[in-house]
């Protein structure tokens, strides 16, 4: 393991330590559910809505469980015969769902993650975890999309990483400008992929969006 990679580790550890401390009981977020519902202009002790608390709980239980993972761990196991492999590995059309950190509402994507391996590749089902985990935590789509690079960058030391998110937001499409249709597209490039224009251009032509 290298030095950053402990680093990162032990960072991780500690946030998540400090989110669980500070972590409301289950009755307490029910009760928030209950005050925004009051906030809304309804009636939260009416029959259609008597459940809902409950059920926003367990909602967020599966739309957040991306905290409750590590994604460095996620790709600790590792495979060294690969017989000289040394071209892009892509995992592409790699559909999520996240939720907007600033309104709390979906964002709704796929994401095309690559890389040059450099003695050792990963079992490709691991890489749609890693977008899977960071995807079910509240996000800004371009945060997500140097989390998943850099885990990647630092869990497998390649010689490069590339990273493509397109995705819309509901923050847009439902509310504020209202511009259904628009959809929004981020990259991170690292290693190779930032340094060599020619290895960059065939991973955005192997995902659809080279020239």
């Amino acid at each position: 393991m290298t030095e950053r990679r402990a680093q990162i580790e032990a960072e991780q550890a500690r946030a998540r330590d400090a989110a669980r401390a500070n972590r409301p009981s289950r009755d307490e977020a029910m009760a928030a559910v209950r005050t925004l519902i009051r906030w809304a202009g309804d009636d939260p002790e009416r029959e259609g809505l008597r459940g809902t608390p409950d059920r926003v709980l367990r909602s967020y239980e599966e739309f957040f469980a991306g905290y409750a993972e590590e994604p460095l761990e996620i790709l600790s196991r590792t495979f060294s015969e690969i017989n000289g492999y040394d071209e892009i590995v892509l995992l592409k059309d790699i559909p999520f769902e996240s939720h907007c950190e600033h309104h709390m509402v979906p964002i709704i994507g796929k994401a095309h993650v690559g890389y040059l391996p450099d003695r050792r590749v990963v079992g490709i089902s691991k890489l749609a975890r890693v977008v899977d985990i960071y995807a079910r935590r509240l996000q800004i789509q371009e945060k997500m999309t140097a989390e998943i690079a850099e885990t990647i960058l630092h869990a497998l030391e390649p010689r490069g990483v590339a990273v493509v998110i397109e995705a819309t937001h509901a923050c847009m499409t439902t509310r504020g400008v209202h511009r259904p249709g628009v959809g929004m597209v981020t990259s991170q490039m690292l290693g190779a992929f930032r340094d060599d224009a020619t290895t960059r251009r065939e991973f955005l032509a192997l995902v659809g969006l080279g020239s």
